[in-house]
């Protein structure tokens, strides 16, 4: 049998959840990229999508998609790269079950994934994520919601899948308060809550709905938290909180970049990019290094560590001594 959705099946129901033990984020980020990619070919072939084959799937047929996604959906390099991801996926596991398709799924893993670029990430100012944090009315069951979902996602630099899913017994209000987070990869961290969090996250549970589902954070229906929701709740409170930082208005801020902040603000307290791998729950130290680029004290500390003692000041030096610093560096 050469029909695509009898192995597309298996490979989505059963090959990822129980051979792989792949994360339900991660089935879902596949299935996605298959839905797009079997509604493309349909439409293309004039069929319907329980007719294609395997056949029709070739390296062109692909190569067609992705410059498609690119072109009329929009999505940048990395969104590309991670839909060839999932379809390399899938024919790698074709390759053990039908060998008369190991010439098609060649040409396949040949398509080359595309370079991205590797611009320097995001984040707010104290005073940005302040009125930021300010901004949900603390009188309103939605506005305490929203306060402690910001409070916590900036407070421990959550990924928002690890946000919304996480789960009323996950959370331990016992001095020290903490909080067990299930991370990408299924890395598990605990880490300690502020007084500041733990406060507007006890005021959200007096008000929270008993009676809905087990996560932590609820929607108006008493249903757990969706992506999208807290993506859209974040925009409001941007959008109110730009009237006093005008700044925000011109930045594209996203659930990550409450993540990318929190980073911040801890290397340039700590100064240690090991603590901030730890806090974010980094598998490597090599995905920490971004945020070294995207701070300058590390370079003025380096430009410091070779200029005269007269120009060494500690941490942070004035702005007007720099250029005696490059000076001193290059004789």
């Amino acid at each position: 049998m050469n029909d695509l959705a009898t192995h597309l099946s298996g490979f989505l129901r059963e090959h990822l959840p129980a051979e792989r033990n792949a994360s339900q984020h991660t089935c879902e980020a596949y299935a996605y990229s298959f839905q797009l990619l079997v509604e493309f070919a349909a439409g293309r072939l004039k069929c319907k999508p329980s007719q294609l084959t395997l056949d029709q799937i070739d390296a062109s047929m692909i190569m067609t998609f992705l410059e498609h996604i690119e072109a009329k959906r929009g999505n940048c390099a990395r969104t590309r790269n991670a839909r060839l991801a999932a379809i390399k996926s899938f024919f790698r596991y074709l390759e053990y079950r039908l060998p008369a398709y190991l010439d098609q799924s060649r040409q396949i893993h040949a398509i080359p994934m595309k370079k991205t670029d590797q611009t320097l990430i995001d984040y707010l100012t104290r005073e940005e994520l302040k009125a930021l944090l300010d901004s949900p009315d603390p009188h309103s069951q939605s506005g305490i919601r929203d306060r402690a979902m910001l409070h916590l996602a900036y407070a421990c630099g959550l990924r928002v899948a690890e946000l919304v899913s996480l789960r009323l017994d996950q959370f331990d209000p016992r001095t020290p308060a903490t909080i067990h987070i299930v991370g990408k990869g299924r890395r598990e961290r605990v880490l300690p809550l502020w007084k500041e969090t733990v406060t507007v996250l006890k005021d959200w549970l007096n008000v929270r709905c008993q009676t809905g589902d087990s996560e932590l954070f609820l929607n108006a229906n008493g249903r757990a938290m969706t992506r999208s929701g807290f993506e859209y709740i974040l925009a409001k409170h941007v959008s109110h909180a730009a009237k006093q930082q005008p700044l925000l208005a011109e930045k594209r801020v996203s659930p990550h970049v409450l993540r990318h902040t929190c980073a911040m603000h801890t290397l340039q307290a700590t100064g240690d990019v090991r603590k901030v791998s730890l806090w974010l729950g980094h598998a490597s130290m090599q995905s920490t290094e971004m945020y070294l680029r995207a701070d300058p004290t590390e370079k003025l500390e380096a430009l410091a560590s070779r200029a005269p003692p007269g120009l060494q000041r500690g941490r942070f030096r004035a702005p007007d001594k720099l250029m005696a610093m490059l000076q001193a560096v290059s004789r």
